[in-house]
């Protein structure tokens, strides 16, 4: 049977139902997928897909999150692709939809990550394992205490400086966790900084993330220099990733920060 819905871009999509195979374009989907029961029916992944590690290798890497092999993505024959709007790119988007049908989700906040696990639930006939997974996600964000409005930056690249700013699942998380984001006041979702805006920022918290940049040990010193009250913090970027990532992120964060 043929299933019509409306994708987070407002467009309508018809897809056979439930969909036999599927293609994901994004690795917190793709993770999310797996976790329903559906490692039958996914046919192609990007090369970034890096979970569940058990069973994401054995599906063929179809693409980037930003770049797209068309013709191996043709030859799966997919009932469904999958991409998500920050993520992947609105030329994939168009270039895709002229040949198999493409669902655009989107992720800016913790809410409207479970809104895409029950939404992947209901595009795969998975509705039950959604909320179940669902649930147990938002029993351990319940448990998150936080740090109550202490001043905070997430750095995610150098040359130049970038950090999280507004409309973004990691400032969503950031502010869960009691963070005030003063970057978030700066235009654009990742805008780029100096190290002026540093020292004037007033931080009590520099975060630097392990991806999409691999801030490591001995990055420390140069944001010290910077911002000698702040604490500087190496943070695993993967715990801020939407998706089954979640079950595990709460329990990080108490034992990363102590809370």
């Amino acid at each position: 049977m043929k299933k019509e819905v409306i994708d987070r871009t407002g467009r309508y999509v018809s897809f056979s139902y439930p969909p036999k195979r599927v293609i994901s374009l994004c690795p917190g989907i793709t993770d999310t997928l797996f976790a329903l029961g559906l490692e039958q029916e996914i046919v192609g992944r990007t090369r970034f897909c890096k979970y569940p590690e058990d069973q994401v290798q054995s599906v063929p890497a179809v693409a980037g999150t930003k770049d797209l092999k068309l013709d191996a993505i043709l030859a799966a024959a997919p009932d469904l692709v999958i991409l998500e709007k920050e993520e992947n790119t609105k030329e994939m988007a168009e270039l895709l939809e002229q040949h198999v049908p493409v669902y655009v989700a989107e992720v800016q906040t913790i809410h409207e990550a479970y809104q895409m696990i029950e939404t992947m639930g209901d595009l795969t006939n998975r509705k039950h394992e959604a909320k179940k997974l669902m649930a147990e996600i938002r029993d351990r964000f319940d448990h998150l205490t936080n740090r109550a409005g202490a001043r905070a930056a997430y750095v995610i690249w150098k040359k130049p400086y970038m950090v999280v700013g507004k409309d973004t699942y990691i400032q969503d998380v950031l502010q869960r966790l009691g963070f005030e984001n003063p970057f978030r006041q700066k235009e654009g979702r990742y805008p780029t900084v100096t190290p002026e805006d540093f020292q004037q920022a007033g931080l009590e918290t520099i975060f630097l993330a392990s991806e999409p940049y691999p801030f490591k040990e001995k990055h420390l010193e140069e944001f010290k220099k910077m911002a000698p009250e702040a604490e500087i913090v190496l943070i695993d970027g993967e715990m801020f990733w939407y998706g089954p990532r979640m079950l595990d992120a709460p329990a990080y964060f108490n034992k990363k920060l102590g809370m």
